[in-house]
């Protein structure tokens, strides 16, 4: 699989990832060992995890695995604190709160650092700047060797990049921005990625496939065992059910009709090829949908498939992003 740069650093990611958010939940040991398997032997090395998937159990079934399976130099392991499991405070990124999770992270994962350790949503009540000194005691410290954001905006991750590369004395500068983007959600277009290019923060997608909806499974019905049957995921899928999606995904279908390809695979090598992308990350319910997923690297859409699949799900630009020169 080819290997691109995170962001403006050294480090050398596969250019899909392999997401784990059902695993310890939905994905038993078995068949996380198969995914994990398929995706190391297809050249896959960014595993991207966090301590509350399962609350903790995605992180220590890969701990698990990487003992018995996989070796740990073999891949880049990317995770994240931040988020809590508390009704009453759903985010903490204070000092504590971080190094205590990213302690708790090693342990569970049987290794002593991460490769991607990632803020995982933007705390308003902590000073950010308190935040990064966290992300640099980490990397200082060993316990990371690159940092990252996740759903952050574009002025909230403006302003955490600008600070590590402003600051005085040695600072973590971030290599990473986690974000969804889809054919089904380009949002991050308005703000996050212009300010990412300009920064040489690399985007890692997550829910590239539209939150599965974009594979066209959800066409006529909801298949009983998917995403959008789960007890914990169908409010996920719902909000891409309507009809402007169903335009989205017919004009998917059309194209893959005529590169006499799949659904899956034009849709991913759609957002695997946009400006500032390095790696989709997949979260497949079975080693064999992971591995239809990651055939797709043989696949470049032609410029003419991308331009007429710009047009069917361009995002609405209204002030002040749209052009007012002619006014």
């Amino acid at each position: 699989m080819e290997q691109r740069h995170l962001g403006r650093t050294g480090l050398r990611v596969s250019r899909l990832g392999l997401g784990t958010l059902t695993w310890g939940r939905d994905t038993g040991e078995r068949d996380a060992a198969e995914q994990l398997k398929t995706f190391w032997g297809a050249g896959g090395t960014l595993v991207d995890t966090a301590d509350v998937y399962a609350d903790g159990g995605a992180e220590y079934l890969l701990g698990r695995l990487m003992d018995d399976l996989v070796p740990r130099r073999d891949l880049v392991i990317a995770t994240k604190a931040g988020s809590v499991l508390d009704p009453a405070r759903r985010v903490d990124c204070s000092r504590g709160h971080l190094l205590a999770a990213l302690d708790a992270s090693l342990d569970r994962l049987g290794t002593d650092y991460v490769d991607i350790w990632q803020i995982h949503a933007f705390d308003t009540t902590t000073p950010i700047e308190e935040t990064l000194q966290a992300v640099d005691l980490a990397v200082s410290s060993g316990r990371a060797r690159y940092a990252g954001v996740v759903g952050f905006s574009g002025w909230q991750l403006a302003r955490a990049a600008t600070w590590q590369l402003a600051a005085p004395g040695a600072r973590t500068r971030l290599a990473c921005a986690q974000m969804e983007y889809s054919l089904l959600q380009r949002g991050i277009e308005r703000e996050v990625l212009p300010a990412a290019l300009d920064l040489g923060v690399g985007i890692l997608p997550s829910s590239p496939l539209g939150r599965g909806v974009l594979t066209g499974k959800y066409r006529h019905a909801t298949p009983a065992d998917s995403r959008g049957a789960s007890e914990y995921l169908a409010a996920f899928v719902a909000p891409y059910l309507d009809d402007p999606a169903r335009r989205i995904v017919d004009a998917v279908r059309t194209a893959a009709d005529g590169l006499a390809t799949t659904p899956l695979h034009v849709a991913l090598a759609w957002v695997r090829d946009r400006p500032g992308v390095v790696a989709p990350l997949l979260g497949a319910r079975t080693a064999q949908q992971l591995g239809a997923a990651l055939s797709v690297e043989t696949l470049t859409l032609p410029d003419e498939i991308c331009r007429a699949l710009d047009d069917v799900s361009a995002p609405v630009h209204r002030y002040p992003d749209q052009d007012w020169s002619t006014l």
